[in-house]
């Protein structure tokens, strides 16, 4: 099955009656992008390649957002329990919020339209660091879920959390990053005299390398 299939529940069995045979290949697919997402954003955190963090967390936003596209598309998962179990309590992500702050300075703080369906459309100023620390933590909460054997509690909150809160999250980080990259290799030669272009030239090639993933650098399937 490709990533890019919507996966329905078996036929023959009601898909609102929260039996993991329904969802098991489904949920296993999102949960090793899950887990593959929060683990590559602990190693950009750690600082190992500060010059590379901007474009790969670009690709690894981006394949997290696949998932998250597939959990919007598919219909809705209804757990058994009424009310959802404890997963011991939500990972302390601090570390990781101020290590990505510090690498991503001077450009961690971006604005964005916060909801731009809504009746006057606000303008918020939000942090990548904040916002993909905020979306580690929804996912690892479904991850929890997930390792205790609660397949469609996982599935559940995935969804619902992509709906209400970590997918427009990182929607609107991925257009950051997008657009910090896009300023580093294109601002460099707009409005410029020819000597300004040449010195702006080398300083974008100096930027652009801080914002280049590895060249042995392969994104996940």
């Amino acid at each position: 099955m490709s990533e890019t299939s919507v996966t329905t529940p078996v036929s023959g069995r009601d898909p609102h009656d929260g039996d993991a045979s329904d969802w098991g290949e489904f949920a296993a697919e999102v949960a090793d992008q899950v887990e593959s997402f929060v683990l590559a954003v602990r190693e950009i955190a750690a600082g190992q390649s500060p010059e590379t963090a901007v474009s790969l967390l670009l690709l690894e936003v981006s394949q997290v957002l696949l998932a998250g596209a597939r959990l919007g598309a598919v219909q809705d998962v209804v757990p058994v329990e009424r009310f959802e179990p404890d997963t011991g309590g939500d990972a302390d992500l601090d570390g990781i919020r101020s290590a990505l702050a510090g690498l991503l300075d001077p450009v961690d703080e971006y604005v964005e339209v916060f909801d731009p369906y809504a009746d006057s459309p606000e303008v918020v100023t939000t942090s990548l660091s904040d916002d993909i620390a905020d979306v580690v933590l929804d996912l690892v909460h479904g991850l929890q879920h997930y390792k205790a054997g609660r397949t469609v509690e996982a599935l559940w909150w995935w969804q619902f959390s992509y709906l209400s809160n970590w997918g427009s999250t990182a929607s609107a980080a991925l257009r950051a990053l997008q657009s910090v990259i896009g300023h580093v290799r294109l601002d460099a030669t707009i409005g410029r005299d020819e000597e300004s272009v040449q010195e702006d030239r080398l300083l974008a090639q100096t930027a652009a390398e801080a914002v280049a993933p590895p060249v042995d650098y392969v994104p996940r399937r």
